[in-house]
């Protein structure tokens, strides 16, 4: 690869724990505990000559049985691009995958002819090359393809990867020794079928969202990972298409989640579980100083996972447990924290009062029960929000710019992980019950399952042609129409 393309932020440390793009043997369903990789990290400053390659390749997740993937500058997801507050990111994206695709900055606070939304759609052989403005908190994020009818099986070939911004103004107190002891964990569900990965969308997946049978981190089943013996960070992505996980520890240890979807929260939150659904980001602080070997597990309810309010989805209890990967506290401790600081620098707004308030209700049948059987079957479209599924030609809503709005999100029949483009917004109430928006922090996705209420404001524009989108991201559900698009000015 061009060295002109980025900058490579490496150490002996980085060195020592990432796995090449094919490694040698892989974890399979028969053999879990293979290294974790970690993704290489690219810094996208403001240098010229920052391409990022989108590929088509194959990978063997099985040893000698390979899939088809897609992948940033390899064959499998992409390396984690690094982007400092107050400097831009160049980027030129080239697609050399054979298919159209676009590039979404996830959680970035961008203009709309930025944001990498379905209009935005680039073909084979063509490059798109954005000056992305970094103005908002320290974050982890995440970048993915947004085609229309398209974004599911794109991101579950593996056309996604990890942002963590830094705010060089703020003094972080939190692990920062990248692939040390402040670890990147992309979770995904997968299905394989004779050891090779496979998408096959039937009715339950279309009504439901597609649910994998084995679980990846970073591209490896089950994989294990050796951490300094002591306190360690961990950037938690849910990268799956529907999947919701309940995160805990085998051993039931307590760990501290420090930061939300959009940034740090204000003080360390102790816990023993953590619930995210897809889309959505969590870093928590977990101890490793007693050198035992730990599984990573994850509630396993099945059924309907989430119809009419139950399943996994739904919030229910544990029922057995899927095994997310294995931690262990063998490599020396090193020169990190060894206590978390009764504070930490968050940097969450005072919106105000709302100006005015919008309504969303996210329907699984747009209109009717025939909308919702095409949806189900494949007939195109079938899912909708407030009644009518997502037409690219059509503005669903108008914005101002700068305005703090008051939006009021409902769901019929099951939960969706409701996101919105181009801003983080704070959580009032759920299901009829106050939230503290500063325990839950910053977000750009909420798991709604009744009444949700969030105070948003847009200071980005966002035109008609290339406007921002608010969707459901179950991506199956976004790609059956669930998915509206609004302007801001």
């Amino acid at each position: 690869m061009n060295r002109r393309r980025f900058l490579l932020v490496s150490g002996a440390a980085v060195a020592a724990l990432a796995a090449p793009a094919i490694p040698s043997r892989r974890a399979t369903a028969a053999e879990p505990g293979a290294p974790l990789p970690i993704p290489q990290i690219l810094d996208a400053g403001p240098g010229a000559g920052n391409t990022l390659n989108a590929l088509s390749g194959s990978r063997d997740f099985v040893p000698g049985v390979p899939s088809p993937t897609l992948g940033y500058e390899g064959d499998y997801l992409g390396p984690t691009l690094r982007m400092r507050r107050g400097s831009e990111a160049r980027l030129a994206i080239s697609n050399r995958t054979g298919e159209a695709i676009t590039t979404h900055w996830h959680g970035m606070h961008i203009p709309g002819d930025m944001d990498g939304g379905p209009q935005l759609l680039f073909g084979e052989g063509e490059t798109w090359a954005p000056t992305l403005p970094v103005d908002q908190p320290a974050a982890t994020l995440w970048y993915h393809s947004h085609v229309h009818g398209h974004t599911a099986d794109q991101v579950y070939r593996g056309l996604a990867g990890l942002i963590i911004v830094d705010d060089p103004d703020i003094a972080d107190p939190l692990p920062r020794d990248y692939g040390v002891n402040d670890i990147p964990l992309v979770v995904q569900d997968r299905s394989f079928s004779g050891g090779r990965m496979v998408y096959d969308l039937g009715m339950m997946g279309r009504m439901q969202g597609f649910h994998g049978n084995e679980v990846l981190v970073n591209g490896v089943v089950r994989p294990l990972a050796a951490v300094p013996a002591g306190l360690v960070r961990l950037r938690l992505l849910n990268g799956s298409n529907a999947r919701v996980y309940d995160f805990y520890f085998e051993d039931g240890r307590q760990f501290h989640r420090v930061a939300s979807d959009g940034g740090l929260l204000p003080a360390p939150l102790p816990a023993t579980a953590l619930s995210l659904a897809p889309g959505e980001r969590a870093e928590i602080v977990a101890d490793f100083s007693d050198g035992r070997a730990v599984r990573l597990m994850s509630a396993d309810t099945g059924g309907m996972m989430g119809m009419m309010g139950g399943g996994m989805m739904g919030g229910g209890g544990r029922r057995g447990g899927l095994h997310v990967m294995t931690f262990e506290g063998s490599a020396p401790a090193g020169d990190g924290p060894t206590a978390l600081p009764d504070r930490l620098p968050a940097q969450i707004p005072d919106l105000g009062q709302p100006q005015r308030q919008r309504d969303f209700v996210l329907n699984m049948g747009a209109g009717g029960m025939m909308g919702m059987m095409g949806g189900m079957f494949g007939g195109g479209g079938g899912m909708g929000i407030n009644g009518r599924s997502y037409d690219m030609g059509r503005i669903d809503q108008q914005v101002p710019l700068g305005q703090t709005e008051l939006w009021r999100i409902n769901a019929d029949m099951m939960t969706h992980p409701f996101h919105v483009h181009g801003t983080s917004f704070l959580v009032l109430r759920q299901n009829g019950r106050s939230v503290d928006p500063m325990r839950m922090g910053l977000k750009d996705v909420i798991h709604v399952g009744g009444p949700t209420e969030i105070l948003v404001r847009f200071d980005k524009p966002a035109s008609a042609q290339t406007p921002y989108m608010f969707h459901c991201h179950i991506l199956e559900h976004e790609d059956s129409g669930m998915m509206g698009q609004f302007t801001v000015g």
